[in-house]
Parts: C-alpha cells; structure tokens; sequence
C-alpha cells in the first residue's frame, strides 16, 4: 500500500515559469540603453558559448571555487558581450550589473497560465509545497514579484545547497526539510535527468512535466508523464 503523500516539491524555470524573451533580445535591448546596437541573434549565439564555457569551467555558480551566483552571472554577461566586440571595461561592468538585477523583474519572466491553479489544488489537498531548483540567490526574489512565493514552505536552490541536481544530495536536503519519508513526497519538474531520474533515485514520486512532447523516454511510464500541469491533481 503507497504512502499517505505529504509533500510536492517543483522544479521552478520551464516547469512554473519561463524567460519571456530570447536572452539574445534581452541582452540587446539592455545594450541599447547605454548606446549600442547589436544583432539579438549574435548575442544569442555568444550568450549560448559564455553559458557552456562558465558551466563546464565553474560547475554550480562555482561555489566549491570561491564564486557565487552574482559573480558567475555576471562573468557569463561579461564574455557573451566581448565575444560581440564590446571591449571597454567600464561598459562591460555596467551591463553585467544591470542585467543580473533585471532578471528579479516580473516583466522578464512569463508564469506559465496552469501554474497557480496547480499549485492551489495542492495546497487544497493538504499537501505542502516546497522547491528544489538549479538557481541562484534570486529565485525567492523572482518568486515574489511573479505571485508564487507565498504557495511554498521552502525554496532550495543549488547556489544555497552547495551541490546541484542531478546529485541525489540535493534531494536528500529537501527531504531533510520536508521531515518525512521520501514516499511521501512527490517531484515535479521538466528535464528528464536532473528532476526525473534524480528524485526518483532516493524514493521521491518523480513526475515528467513534458508540454512539447519532447522526451520521448520509454522508461517513463505515462502515468509518471505530464503534458500540462493541470494534469497533476488526479494523478497524486
């Protein structure tokens, strides 16, 4: 017989919310405020290259090497605009600085429209809410202005834990949060390794958010697949 669930736990970026726009758009209408015109699609490009490069060289916002997320952000907006020609220092500064803070704007962020409604009829169901996110110091920032904040006892992001998913470890901290065991708890989340396979790893009831169709994984069973959130509720 399953256990009594207590618990859900979500993934936050492309499972409750998304970017609004392109990085590559983003990123150019910020240059365009201190004079400059850029191609979105050369900045997309060399935004892509910067993001790679400082994931592989410092994994996690390169906390077990002295870094945070602020550093790390910024260093990848500072690459991404040199690989487009921006040389001067002072410039580069600048648009680092203003583009690690414009992404805490609500505007830059789009909540997904069965979001909300999912999570209420959680809560509805008497189940506590938690994250377990791959994210920096200002997820509960952009949590707050988006109107999600409130729905959640807990945030975990990888910056705060020190370790980031896939590891098990990560799980094992919310877990320790969530104070029962992990057949209580269930996970919800969009990428197949890092949310999926990870939670399901130590127990946790692992559900695939998967709105495009895009993981066509036959170790998945449908009952474990969801194609739109609103889906959630009868399968808990």
């Amino acid at each position: 017989m399953r256990a009594p669930l207590r618990w859900v736990l979500w993934d936050v970026k492309d499972t409750l919310l998304k970017v609004r726009a392109s990085v590559g758009e983003q990123y150019c209408k910020e240059a365009e405020r201190v004079g400059l015109n850029l191609s979105a699609v050369e900045v997309e490009a060399a935004f892509r290259q910067a993001f790679r490069h400082h994931s592989s060289r410092y994994p996690n916002y390169g906390i077990s090497q002295g870094l945070d997320g602020r550093t790390w952000w910024m260093g990848v907006v500072r690459d991404t605009f040199s690989q487009c020609r921006v040389q001067d220092p002072s410039l580069l500064n600048t648009l680092s600085h203003n583009l690690y803070h414009n992404f805490c704007n609500a505007e830059n962020w789009e909540v997904f429209p069965d979001s909300k409604k999912s999570l209420e009829s959680c809560s509805s169901l008497g189940l506590k809410l938690g994250v377990v996110s791959n994210f920096d110091s200002r997820l509960e920032d952009i949590l707050r202005v988006c109107g999600l904040l409130s729905h959640f006892s807990f945030l975990i992001t990888s910056e705060e834990a020190g370790i980031a998913k896939p590891s098990p470890a990560i799980f094992d901290q919310a877990l320790q949060r969530c104070g029962v065991p992990a057949a209580s708890v269930a996970h919800i989340g969009d990428h197949y390794v890092n949310d999926y396979l990870a939670s399901r790893s130590v127990g946790i009831h692992g559900f695939l958010l998967d709105r495009h169709n895009k993981h066509n994984k036959p170790d998945v069973p449908r009952e474990h697949r969801l194609s739109s959130l609103e889906e959630l509720q009868s399968r808990l």
